[in-house]
């Protein structure tokens, strides 16, 4: 059940990363990500007060905060990495440290114990999700530059995956909406300080809060993975994310995979395979 919630969550962030990237064609990418934060605060604050919650302390709302927090980075580095760098380094090298950090975090910190099988799943996520999100290079520049962003993208990411997954279930949603409100917090200053202009033509306003909205949804599907699962495992296949946005663009956009592209989702799914076995 674990392994099925953590990959539905990696279902739902990938058709958001998806329809963001179909909406960023037309609008400006912070004002498409403060737009989602604020559609996903709406429905976690409409769905709180609907959930049981029995102790709802500062420690988990805390937690939240600084998922949040990650959240508002992550997004606002990858944007600014997407400006100034190589999309090929990048979006690759922000969800690969994305997924090792909280493994790491939860092998040396929290005592997680992976099986040999969970292992190899892992191992083989890692150049899966490298292999996956890569994209040609013809023209960019900037690499270096582009490679802090990533780092510092892929950490914010970390974060909001490590800190999400040590929320207390007692706090139902509220730690949720502490994230989504750090989140915009976080997001609009960082977006202000790369001169974005976080307008959006009306017609996409609609859309943007509830791809936002949609993005809360996978957020809770993945805290639920966590109190099942080992925050390794969760993590890595709730990370598996950039996956969709390429399968959704080679059957929706009918665009053409390059090889890299194809052994990493041949990959992937060898990786989610031996993650379920384990």
């Amino acid at each position: 059940m674990a392994e099925l919630l953590a990959l539905t969550s990696a279902l739902v962030f990938g058709v958001v990363h998806f329809l963001s990237g179909l909406m960023a064609r037309h609008a400006d990418s912070y004002g498409i990500a403060t737009a989602g934060q604020l559609g996903g605060t709406v429905l976690v604050l409409a769905a709180a007060p609907l959930i049981p919650a029995p102790h709802v302390e500062l420690a988990a709302l805390g937690w939240g905060a600084l998922s949040g927090v990650g959240t508002g980075v992550g997004v606002a580095y990858l944007y600014r990495g997407l400006a100034r760098g190589r999309m090929s380094t990048v979006v690759p090298l922000s969800d690969v440290a994305a997924v090792a950090l909280p493994v790491l975090a939860g092998v040396a910190l929290l005592g997680d114990r992976p099986s040999i099988l969970a292992w190899i799943g892992i191992v083989l996520a890692l150049p899966a999700l490298w292999l996956v999100s890569r994209r040609d290079a013809v023209g960019a520049t900037g690499s270096a530059t582009g490679t802090v962003d990533g780092l510092i993208a892929g950490i914010g990411f970390a974060l909001q995956f490590l800190a999400i997954s040590r929320v207390d279930p007692a706090a139902g949603l509220w730690p949720i909406l502490a994230a989504r409100v750090l989140a915009t917090a976080t997001i609009v200053p960082l977006a202000r300080a790369a001169r974005a202009t976080l307008r959006l033509p009306t017609r996409l306003v609609a859309p943007a809060l509830l791809v936002g909205a949609l993005g809360s949804v996978a957020i809770v599907l993945y805290l639920s993975a966590t109190r099942q699962q080992l925050l390794a495992v969760a993590t890595v296949l709730a990370a598996l994310y950039p996956v969709i946005p390429v399968v959704l663009a080679i059957t929706v956009l009918r665009e053409r995979p390059n090889r890299s592209q194809l052994v990493g989702l041949g990959t992937a799914g060898a990786a989610i395979a031996l993650l379920a076995l384990a």
